[in-house]
This record gives C-alpha cells, structure tokens and sequence, in this order.
C-alpha cells in the first residue's frame, strides 16, 4: 500500500469514526429528550431500597419504559452528576417524561404522592373504611379498637369522633393511615387552638370541646355555606334558655347500626346519650367530623330570635321564632299542607 493510499485510508476512517461519532452524541442527546414509553397516564415505577443503577435501568425496560442501551443510562447519569445518588421509592411516569427528568426526579427524591381527602362531615368509621381502600397506604388500623388507634397516635384516652380535621392529605408509599389520622388530628387541635380564642362573647360554651360538638351538629344539620351561622345561632339560643336541643342528627347517631335510613317516632322517645330530644345541653361527643366553616359558623353564630327550623326539602331551611310557627311551617314543608 502505497503512502497516498494509506493516508486516505486513514482519512476515510477518521471521517467514519467523526461521523459515528457525531451520530452517537445525536442520538444520545435524542435519548436524554425523548419521552418514555409510557403506555397510559398514572404510570409509575417503584424502586426498591437498595437497588444498584444496572437494576433501576433493568427494571425500566422490563416495565416497557426504555429499549435505549443501558450505556445510555449510564452516560446520562453520569453527564447529570446523579450516578449513585438515585433514591428509593415510588416515582410518577406521566406521559411526556424524559430520561433525563425522571433521573432528576430520583436525585431529588421526588417520589410520587397520592391525595386521601377527609369529607366534610364524615364520621371517624367513614373516615377508617375510606382509608382501607386507599391504594398504595399501609392499613396499620386493622383490627385495632377506636381506643387503640388513638393511642397509637398519641391521643390516648380521647373519643375519636370529631377529632380530625377535614381536609386533603398527602402521602407517599410507605406511609399509613396512621401517619395520615395522625396529621389531621393535629391539624384539628391546631385549628380549635386558634379559632377559640376569638369566639364571640358569652356563648354558652365553656371548651373547645363543646365547639366542636356543636359544630358537627351543625354540619349535619346543613349544607350551605350561608345557613350555618344560622342553625347555629338556633341551637346557642336554645342552650341559653335551657331548651332541649331537639335534633334529629344526634338521634340518628346515638341509634347506631340499628338506623336504616329513616328516623320514626320512637326513634325520637327512645333515650340514648345522644338522645336530644331527651337529654338536655350538647351530646357528649361530636356526632361527626366538622369542617373549619362549621366551626366558625358554632363560634360565631348569627343573632336574631328564631328557635326553630325545618327542612324545606330542597337543601334551605325555614325558620321559626314560636312554635306555632314552627308548626305550620313543619305541615307545610314536611306534610305539604301549605296554608294559603
């Protein structure tokens, strides 16, 4: 081979290996860019503890997310200064996410969070059966007695009902419904802390305690936003002036199992502790879970003279400040014997 050939020879070759060269880094950089392969939105992919980087990678393609080389990986770890820093966990793959991203995602530790939400109104056994069924939270409740539980998170001796705060709770894989009945308990205390100290005058409400059974009372009683104060005031009036409370959801409650959906007159003379139409003052315990509107509503009822109220069947009340009103208010929505 002559010196001219050997040097073109040479030459050709270093063209090829600029141009496979120039090739691999596209394609690299293509790779870092390009989206997974995720075959639905709410994907996710859980890495377990301890996991080496040829696992993570292997468990990517055998999930359908990746076919790329596992140097690709490997390449892009190390050009993000993450290879060896990825975290354990549950990690969201939404449509659209990157190489690059979700290896950003595991550096920081950005695992995938889920939303428990507690309903306005709800009672703690609600609260537990809506827990058993959410996904990926470890259900260390089970079989546990309501004093137990509250023992276990730090509550010891108190009655769970009403306790917990309504609201939208995040949570990761790992947690259990008792870190999250845990945080809505103090979310709870924290939110009575603040709101006793500014209730309003002279209500016949001698703890926090009685706000929040009160309140539950009211959040059973309605709905709307623009009634509660309302009710509320009801109730305080009748408190003040040593009338029994008289409401059905507190009936309802203290029945228990035995309530099928639909309160009789029985119902109403058969004496339990929740019974107020045969005990007077508040129950002694909240009868559900109040929302912070509810509460605010029981601290800060509105004034005015009416004692009673009835259901208009379309979500309002009626109300009444006799009896006698009162009356013909229940024939009319109730019975529909409206007088003309």
């Amino acid at each position: 081979m002559t010196r001219k050939t050997w040097r073109n020879t040479i030459l050709v070759l270093l063209l090829a290996l600029i141009g496979a060269a120039a090739w691999g880094w596209r394609d690299f950089s293509r790779f870092g860019n390009a989206p997974l392969h995720v075959a639905a939105q709410g994907e996710s992919i859980d890495i377990a503890r301890g996991s080496s980087f040829k696992e993570i990678v292997r468990q990517l393609r055998d999930q359908g997310l990746s076919s790329a080389s596992p140097l690709y990986w490997r390449l892009l770890a190390v050009q993000m200064r993450v290879a060896g820093k990825l975290h354990a966990g549950e990690y969201a793959t939404p449509v659209g996410l990157t190489p690059r991203q979700l290896l950003a995602n595991m550096a920081a530790g950005r695992v995938m969070q889920r939303n428990f939400t507690i309903v306005d109104g709800w009672t703690f056994h609600e609260v537990l059966v809506a827990l058993g069924k959410a996904e990926k939270l470890q259900h260390a409740t089970a079989g546990l007695d309501d004093a137990a539980i509250m023992q276990k998170i730090g509550a010891p001796g108190e009655q769970p009902e009403g306790r917990f705060l309504p609201e939208t709770y995040a949570y990761v894989k790992g947690d259990s419904d008792l870190d999250i009945l845990k945080r809505a308990h103090a979310a709870m205390a924290k939110t009575l802390d603040a709101l006793w100290p500014g209730r309003d005058k002279d209500l016949p409400l001698a703890t926090p305690y009685d706000a929040l059974i009160l309140a539950s009372i009211v959040e059973k009683e309605t709905g709307r936003a623009d009634e509660r104060a309302k009710i509320a005031g009801v109730f305080v009036r009748r408190l003040e002036d040593h009338m029994l409370l008289q409401t059905d959801p507190t009936v309802i409650y203290g029945m228990g199992d035995s309530y099928q959906g639909k309160i009789h007159k029985v119902d109403l003379t058969t004496d339990t502790p929740y019974n107020t139409y045969t005990r007077p003052g508040l129950p002694p315990t909240p009868i559900a879970l109040p929302g912070k509107p509810a509460i605010m509503a029981a601290l800060h009822p509105a004034a005015g003279t009416a004692l009673y109220f009835v259901a208009r069947g379309d979500g309002s009340h009626a109300f009444a400040d006799t009896l006698a009103e009162q009356n013909r208010n229940v024939a009319c929505y109730q019975l529909k014997r409206c007088s003309q």
